[in-house]
């Protein structure tokens, strides 16, 4: 897939959350996101910095936070939600929706992959449903079930994932993962809550690993 081409499905994925984030209710807002300890708020101050983070800032971050990247994140999204309202992160996230900067050392894929698993952070908890187009969704798939980051590699190791909703598979081993292809990304994630979806002999492992 050429660059311009995952730029375009990853600057349409922002954009379409960024309206779905404007119609939110304030207690929607405050809700408890699919991210343990994170609400709404948070993961939308989270990603909005998904083409503003630079290596210095980066590097910095991770030393206040004693080489914990995890704990980095999640202390600048607090920072960030604290600092900014709705409004202004819904602003910042279409100001750079069709930006080709990204978090250092991620690839390409990694913005379309946070685009849409981060809608489904959000929007499942509060009951409202954000699809997630065939495209895109096999795009950040077929990247994230590969990844070391998301240690995907190792969760799917010995699978077979076949997507239910579309005309994908992937891997090989003599378990089975089954469901619609974006709860297989969820799980590929590190979501616990893409499993209710699945079916197949794979079930089990995958859920003692997650």
């Amino acid at each position: 897939m050429q660059p311009d081409e995952i730029l375009a499905m990853t600057e349409a994925e922002w954009l379409g959350l960024a309206d779905f984030l404007d119609d939110l209710t304030d207690r929607e807002w405050r809700t408890d996101s699919l991210c343990p300890g994170w609400t709404v708020h948070e993961v939308a101050a989270h990603v909005s910095m998904s083409a503003r983070s630079t290596l210095l800032g980066t590097l910095g971050g991770v030393i206040r936070a004693r080489g914990d990247f995890n704990r980095m994140v999640a202390t600048e999204a607090r920072e960030r939600a604290a600092r900014f309202a709705p409004a202004a992160l819904v602003a910042q996230i279409r100001e750079t929706a069709g930006s080709s900067r990204r978090m250092p050392g991620s690839s390409r894929f990694d913005p379309l992959v946070d685009a849409l698993v981060h809608g489904q952070d959000i929007a499942r908890p509060l009951g409202r449903v954000r699809r997630m187009p065939a495209a895109p969704v096999v795009a950040a798939l077929e990247h994230a079930r590969v990844s070391r980051f998301y240690g995907s590699r190792k969760r799917f190791r010995g699978m077979r994932l076949i997507a239910t909703d579309l005309d994908w598979s992937a891997g090989e081993g003599p378990d089975e993962l089954r469901g619609p292809a974006g709860d297989l990304l969820l799980v590929a994630t590190g979501r616990s809550a893409g499993l209710a979806a699945l079916s197949g002999s794979g079930v089990g492992r995958l859920a003692a690993a997650l």
